[in-house]
């Protein structure tokens, strides 16, 4: 299922941190970093799957 989360978390970075989370601080932070640029959207949503 990790695999799964990583492949979501690249392709598109807040689904791959809401299905490990939810609607908690990472997924609203990982929305903005996506905002902001993609990449640092991408780091953390594989940084927030990995640490789980």
């Amino acid at each position: 299922m990790d695999l799964l989360k990583i492949i979501f978390a690249v392709l598109l970075p807040p689904l791959g941190v809401f299905l490990e989370v939810g609607l908690k601080g990472s997924f609203w932070l990982n929305i903005l970093l996506t905002l902001l640029g993609y990449l640092p959207g991408i780091i953390h949503a594989v940084w927030v799957i990995a640490k789980k």
